[in-house]
């Protein structure tokens, strides 16, 4: 066996926790990634499992049977995130049941181009280049595993920006040309930190189905208007605002330019799950005054639309 797999990370510009409900997503993909090998090994009857960060340290590693996928080895840090690789095992197994049978020791490897508290889809990645290893689907393994509306999945081998959407329960995804002009004036600001994206999900379900629905037709449109017609910075802008207005208003919760940059110059968006992660800005000014202004204010993470987004630039 000699398998070897590399795919993208995402970051979901529109219809955050409404894309659960239906509405289309524009997503991009992004030019960091996760890769993941994996070979014959050499301990008889077990699955040996390392997983580096983007700095080449192993921050998990561990020992499965081969034969039913207990776990054997493990430290206690790394508990949790083996019994998920557990789940994913077995599920990928009941699957196809022509998984792993032939094989007397393996040896997998995966190695995040990106800091894992990053958000960028570190899970995601995961299940696409697992799917992949197994020969399953992987919208049917994520389903089986970590839950989710599969737009990760699709933007994990797109080559560049997509709208997705969940139709009759089954995912669509079409590539678009978004890749505007002003991008040179777009950044993604890390907010130093990661977002749980199912636990916020949870607070998004609670609430009552007909008012969940109500925004997604107009949430669905500024999607396509994003994608498909905006020319101009300020026809972007206004757009991410109503858009931050929409879901504010479901959620209950301030939109993040209130909360943390309300003296600043340019649009604020938030990018999947509020509170965490990646935020989108928008700015007409140089780029140095930009990066000093969210600098000052302990963001350091500040990356141009360019050096994040594959395909985001005019090669």
């Amino acid at each position: 066996m000699n398998f070897s797999s590399r795919v993208n990370g995402k970051l979901l510009i529109s219809a955050e926790y409404f894309v659960m409900d239906g509405a289309t997503a524009l997503a991009l993909p992004t030019r960091y990634g996760q890769k993941m090998t994996a070979k014959s090994g050499s301990e008889a009857g077990i699955l040996h499992w390392k997983s580096f960060d983007n700095e080449g340290n192993c921050w998990f590693e561990g020992k499965f049977t081969l034969s039913d996928f207990s776990i054997l080895e493990c430290d206690e840090e790394g508990t949790k995130t083996a019994e998920q690789l557990q789940k994913i095992l077995l599920a990928a197994k009941q699957m196809n049941t022509d998984f792993l049978q032939n094989e007397t020791a393996v040896e997998v490897e995966t190695h995040l181009e990106f800091p894992r508290d990053w958000g960028l889809g570190s899970s995601s990645t995961l299940i696409t280049m697992f799917a992949e290893w197994a020969a399953v689907d992987p919208y049917e393994l994520l389903e089986m595993t970590f839950k989710g509306s599969g737009y990760d999945i699709a933007a994990a081998t797109a080559a560049g920006p997509i709208v997705f959407r969940r139709f009759n329960g089954k995912p669509q995804s079409e590539s678009v040309s978004f890749n505007p002009d002003f991008r040179h004036q777009l950044y993604f600001v890390y907010l130093n930190q990661k977002q749980n994206s199912r636990e916020a999900l949870v607070h998004y379900l609670v609430t009552p189905p007909e008012i969940r629905e109500k925004p997604i037709q107009r949430i669905s449109q500024i999607s396509f208007n994003i994608a498909q017609y905006v020319k101009t910075l300020p026809e972007f802008e206004a757009l991410l605002e109503e858009h931050e207005t929409l879901v504010s208003e479901i959620l209950g919760q301030a939109p993040v330019k209130e909360r943390l940059f309300s003296d600043y110059w340019g649009t604020v968006k938030s990018l999947g799950a509020w509170g965490g992660d990646f935020v989108l800005v928008t700015s007409n000014e140089p780029e140095d005054k930009t990066l000093a202004y969210f600098k000052e204010r302990g963001f350091e993470t500040v990356i141009g639309y360019e050096e994040m987004v594959l395909g985001g630039r005019k090669e």
